[in-house]
């Protein structure tokens, strides 16, 4: 790590070597240790108290931040007819069918996120091997399959994150940008950190918020205060 780095790393330390923050104080110390010369990513990283292993312990779904993520969204919709008019209106950067599969099997990857209707899935099904592993295979789970074309396409644009658990039982997404200030990362961590507090298998045993991360792109972890995150969430 560098010298900057050790430097936040050190401020950190000084609060207390096992501080755990509340929702609040971690969004403003995670801007105030930021000190790269971009605008840095805030992430959130969520340990839960599930078993991916299990099908009805993944956890897998999306969540509108009130601020959006401060990211630029490329968007693709697979559609027909009147739902590709309405996806173009939306605002997709790009809508088509098979000529859209063949583009994309041609080698095309530059999208964030793809959309499809219902009817389109027989056909987006031939790219499975190619959108599966980077994530970007629509799913009815996440709100990418589904009729209403217009309304996820300006969702996305607006800022809904997806996220899903890892083999370990951690969702990692993105809530912001350091330039956002603290008061909307609060904003958007509470939305993610209540969405997935809905989410909670039932058949989920003991304690479900192991813990919760947030740090900027290049700066240290800021562990937040499970306690305070269930108080605010489980209301």
């Amino acid at each position: 790590m560098g010298k900057k780095f050790d430097t936040a790393a050190k401020k950190l330390a000084d609060m207390g070597e096992d501080k755990r923050f509340t929702i609040a104080e971690a969004c403003t110390t995670v801007t105030d240790l930021a000190f790269a010369k971009f605008d840095e990513t805030v992430d959130c990283a969520a340990r839960l108290g599930v078993n991916p292993k299990h099908a009805d312990q993944m956890i897998r779904s999306s969540v509108s931040l009130p601020h959006g993520t401060g990211k630029s969204v490329r968007v693709i919709v697979f559609a027909k007819g009147e739902r590709k008019a309405e996806a173009e209106a939306a605002g997709a950067d790009e809508v088509g069918a098979e000529d859209l599969v063949e583009k994309i099997q041609g080698g095309w990857l530059e999208f964030d996120s793809a959309i499809a209707t219902p009817d389109m899935m027989g056909l987006v099904g031939r790219l499975g091997r190619v959108l599966g592993p980077r994530g970007l295979m629509p799913n009815p789970k996440v709100g990418t399959v589904t009729m209403d074309v217009a309304k996820a396409v300006s969702e996305l644009k607006a800022g809904r994150i997806e996220f899903r658990t890892e083999k370990t039982g951690i969702i990692h997404a993105p809530i912001g940008k350091v330039s956002f200030g603290a008061e909307k990362l609060q904003a958007n961590l509470t939305a993610l950190l209540e969405t997935l507090q809905r989410l909670k298998p039932s058949t989920a045993k003991g304690k479900y918020w192991r813990s919760v991360t947030i740090s900027s792109s290049m700066g240290p972890g800021v562990r937040l205060d499970t306690s305070d995150v269930l108080s605010t969430v489980d209301k």
